[in-house]
């Protein structure tokens, strides 16, 4: 359960509560006038929350192409990289790139 402070507590002890999320890794909810306004979450959960985010929509993109008939084989798709990879490392050899 996310701790909630006052902004008038966090303006005052602005240093403790960053501190306390940090350590915590638990988010405090601001609030004003008494409606929450905003929240305080330490950078490493903030990460991990985008980085879901973003998984999520790829899944949802995904599903999307699926059911819009927008696939392509497994075997297709080895190939072409496969492919990708071996023009890639021929230029890379050429360039001196390459052991």
């Amino acid at each position: 359960m996310p701790n909630t402070q006052s902004v008038s507590f966090v303006k005052a002890h602005l240093a403790e509560v960053i501190h306390e999320v940090n350590a915590s890794h638990q988010p405090v909810v601001v609030t004003q006038n008494g409606t929450n306004t905003a929240v305080i979450q330490d950078h490493e959960s903030y990460q991990r929350t985008r980085d879901a985010l973003v998984m999520l929509k790829l899944v949802a993109m995904g599903e999307a192409d699926a059911a819009k008939g927008r696939t392509v084989p497994q075997t297709k798709v080895f190939r072409s990289l496969k492919k990708r990879l071996k023009a890639r490392l021929a230029r890379e050899a050429k360039q001196g790139k390459r052991p």
